[in-house]
């Protein structure tokens, strides 16, 4: 499934206990994500935590940051059985506003 959020579209590729659907992501979302690969967002204490994640291959990505741990991320510093998502950043796929 694809959404947008903020004008920039993103593919839901995992959404576990349907997560995505309680939130208003434009709020939450800000510019600080653009330059991530992925979004990460888990439910404690009825709140939502946001982390960005990259690629493998990304200039910037450090053990902690890299797509490929993130199920260690969840289970290492999310609460125990977590409502979860993770977004995937469609690149170069920008929404375009009405004028």
């Amino acid at each position: 499934m694809e959404i947008v959020i903020n004008s920039k579209k993103y593919k839901v590729i995992k959404d576990e206990g349907k997560s995505t659907s309680e939130l208003n992501l434009n709020e939450i979302v800000t510019d600080y994500y653009d330059n991530f690969d992925y979004i990460v967002g888990d439910w404690a204490y009825g709140k939502v935590r946001l982390k960005g994640f990259y690629n493998k291959n990304h200039k910037f990505v450090k053990n902690h940051n890299n797509i490929e741990n993130v199920d260690n991320y969840i289970t290492n510093s999310c609460a125990y059985g977590c409502k979860h998502f993770i977004l995937e950043k469609l690149h170069n796929n920008a929404v375009e506003k009405d004028n």
